[in-house]
């Protein structure tokens, strides 16, 4: 037994880099079994051990656990777990042994128990990530992992500054609830906050996560948001800025991901959406909300990593990941198309399905907490994520027009990983106990009441009306051959708009300043070389002494004057 869940997966990591390449079926394994032990090992693992080390005179705690950070550790290993098996095709050593530093880095961050620990594992995951981007290996994909290393490392420093902080106003970095009086408390919300994908600070997902690996996708969407997710629910509960930052979150993204053409992007919208609620539960704060929060957490790794990877699938086959280019996939990869439904009927919170067991949670939150007109805004959001995830992803992918591609089923394994997802998104949707009995707080909650029931599918129902209706008037976007940009037109376009403007007033003014200075030099060049030849020429010793004596007196004089 280990005590630290972390060093399952870095042990392994060691070792898978270190087997040679004639041995990559005994890597794969060795990748599959890390997990599979780590997960042996969680469970078994006394959930009062503290594992402690003292550096520097501070008080490291390198593993604790409860009942928060534990049911994030089950959800880590079944997230790598099913990862694993979908990314069996990949050969190449560094991205094996990657696929196992995350995860492991992520375990890092749910058990650390203080500030600096939790910063050493927040930058490990920031540096392993960057390789699920960069190996793609096009100029595209090498653009962005260098504008998400930037956020990445932003974060990191940010949280760094807030730790010191709070050592040197209070001599502990312990982690522990925070509010806005706190030393350093607006380092950390920031940091946390660009990992979560804040409004203003999410543009990160959505630039790089369609421009990862196909497997690259299913890991990034599995493991950066939900830690962020994580830490907030660890510190910032209760803090009402929380539930208005998470409704912006959840309905802000579905105007870009109708609009949207590439359909991994719709999901990274759609991932920022969904990130949206869990925010939301954080910020209400209530015992409810926070359960709601974790359960959406849970499902959502699942079910949006079933959606991921069924369009990974349709990229490896097809080379393309454009809406406007695909289209009558379910002929050829049908089994692919009902798990990608059932991804989809879980992200859309149909009865049954994993999405409406945690998402009514904090719904119920809201009304409880008399926050009826962001209760409001999160119906409205509930109807865009069908729109786009539960209706726009499947339909454009496998149904709506017929593109004329016949592509291969999805590989064996592919199919596997998202059984396990798709079984799960069912199992945990039919019965919401089994995952209802680890989240942080007690639970008394009926999911499956009249009203709830009712609510859902006549919202469900009259969203599907809209799109149809939408559909047949030709009002529906269509889906054009484009790259569309939100807030990171300001890094995109504005601020080397206003670089390329300065740059050009300073050339101008650099230029007028050479023109001036050349007449004028042109102008004095006679008395100028006069008064040089004077100036060049020996200087008697009774004239240098009179200058030195007049420069000291004037100094004399203003030291005395001051």
């Amino acid at each position: 037994m280990i005590n630290a869940p972390f060093l399952v997966f870095f042990i392994g990591a060691a070792v898978a880099m270190a087997l040679p390449g004639r041995l990559a079926r005994l890597r794969k394994m060795v990748m599959l079994a890390v997990p599979l032990v780590g997960l042996v090992n969680l469970l078994t693992l006394d959930q009062t051990t503290l594992w402690q080390a003292q550096w520097l005179g501070l008080d490291l705690v390198l593993f604790t656990s409860d009942r928060l950070s534990f049911i994030f550790g089950i959800l880590f290993h079944i997230a790598a777990i099913i990862a694993t098996i979908y990314a069996w095709h990949v050969k190449d050593r560094a991205q094996q042994a990657v696929a196992l530093l995350y995860p492991g880095s992520a375990l890092g961050i749910v058990f650390a128990g203080d500030f600096l620990t939790l910063f050493v594992f927040w930058e490990c995951l920031a540096l392993a990530s960057v390789f699920f981007i960069t190996a793609r290996a096009t100029p595209r994909a090498i653009k962005s992992a260098l504008r998400y290393l930037v956020f990445q490392v932003v974060s990191g420093v940010l949280l760094l500054t807030g730790s010191l902080l709070m050592l040197h106003q209070t001599g502990s970095i312990a982690i522990g609830p925070l509010d806005m009086t706190d030393p350093g408390a607006i380092f950390f919300l920031l940091a946390f906050g660009i990992k979560a994908a804040f409004p203003m600070l999410h543009n990160w997902l959505t630039d790089a996560y369609p421009e990862a690996t196909v497997s690259g996708t299913v890991f990034l969407g599995a493991f950066t948001t939900k830690v962020a997710v994580y830490v907030l629910a660890r510190t910032f509960t209760g803090l009402d800025a929380l539930i208005y930052i998470g409704v912006t979150m959840a309905c802000f993204p579905i105007f870009y991901a109708v609009i949207e053409n590439d359909l991994r992007r719709v999901l990274s919208y759609s991932m920022i959406n969904q990130i949206g609620f869990m925010v939301c539960g954080i910020g209400i704060g209530t015992e409810l909300a926070v359960n709601g929060a974790v359960a959406h957490a849970f499902n959502d790794v699942i079910f949006k990593g079933l959606l991921m990877m069924s369009m990974g699938a349709v990229l490896f086959r097809t080379g393309d990941m454009r809406a406007s280019n695909l289209g009558g996939l379910f002929r050829t990869m049908p089994k692919t198309t009902a798990l990608c439904l059932v991804g989809a009927a879980s992200i859309s919170a149909f009865p049954l399905f994993s999405g409406f067991v945690s998402k009514s949670m904090v719904m119920a939150a809201l009304l409880l907490e008399g926050h009826e007109f962001v209760w409001l805004a999160m119906l409205f959001a509930s109807a865009g994520v069908f729109h786009h995830a539960g209706i726009k992803i499947p339909y454009f992918a496998f149904f709506a027009h017929d593109s004329g591609l016949r592509p291969a089923e999805a590989p064996r394994h592919m199919l596997i990983a998202m059984s396990i997802a798709a079984a799960l998104c069912i199992f945990v949707g039919s019965f919401p106990q089994l995952l209802y009995r680890h989240l942080p707080f007690a639970v008394d909650y009926a999911p499956f009441d009249l009203p709830h029931v009712v609510e859902q599918v006549q919202l469900l129902l009259f969203a599907a009306l809209a799109f149809i209706w939408l559909q047949l008037k030709n009002i529906y976007p269509a889906e054009l051959k484009s790259t569309n940009i939100d807030s990171e037109w300001l890094y995109r376009k504005f601020w080397p708009a206003i670089y390329g403007m300065g740059c050009s007033i300073a050339q101008k003014l650099h230029l007028g300043i050479n023109g001036f200075v050349s007449a004028t030099a042109t102008m004095l060049t006679p008395m100028a070389r006069k008064q040089s030849y004077d100036l060049l020429m020996p200087w008697s010793v009774r004239a240098m002494l009179m200058v030195v004596m007049a420069f000291l007196s004037i100094v004399l004089i203003m030291f005395y004057l001051v």
